[in-house]
């Protein structure tokens, strides 16, 4: 089933009609489009990644759940050891700073879990999420126990995430699916 442009779009549709920037990717105004394919900006994706204190204190449901509740989509998600080449990719702007040693110890230290996540805004959104380690209602706020172990990695910024997505992930992991809430969650 087809809508044609402008009918039923929500309150969100027609935001992003007027406000979105053209000729930026990912950004660009819904216009016509079948039904079940989402518009680009609720396509922004960003990686998270549950650190090794995050997977040996289980708390893996409660980061997943916040995620879900906030009504982003889990596009990949895998468990993995780390291994050194991974962290100097990925970490490679820290590689000179005094703490470095300690970080690729750490994350080598026990699995990871990479998950990407997509929906509207979701980069700035998971970043205020994941919060610092004194910020309470955040998940290093309410989880982390110190700021050496403070359970995630989100991804600074759509750059950033389209980046550190490839290192983590190969494309065809990446699952695309049509949400059947997001006509509950973004009235599109």
């Amino acid at each position: 089933r087809v809508r044609p442009a402008g009918a039923a779009m929500g309150f969100l549709g027609r935001c992003l009609a007027r406000s979105l920037p053209r000729g930026q990717p990912g950004l660009s105004p819904p216009g016509p489009r079948c039904y079940g394919s989402a518009p680009a900006a609720l396509q922004e994706k960003t990686l998270v990644v549950a650190k090794p204190d995050a997977v040996q204190r289980r708390l893996l449901g409660d980061i997943i759940q916040r995620f879900e509740r906030r009504g982003f989509k889990l596009v990949a998600m895998k468990l993995l050891q780390v291994d050194r080449r991974l962290v100097d990719q990925h970490y490679e702007q820290l590689r000179l700073k005094p703490f470095y040693p300690a970080l690729v110890t750490y994350m080598t230290s026990g699995p990871v879990v990479a998950m990407v996540w997509e929906g509207y805004d979701v980069v700035r959104c998971t970043r205020a999420m994941v919060g610092d380690s004194s910020a309470v209602g955040t998940i290093r706020g309410d989880l982390s126990v110190h700021i050496t172990r403070n359970v995630v990695h989100a991804s600074d910024s759509v750059e950033t995430a389209q980046r550190e997505i490839g290192f983590w992930f190969q494309r065809n992991e990446l699952v695309a699916w049509d949400s059947r809430d997001r006509d509950n969650i973004y009235g599109l």
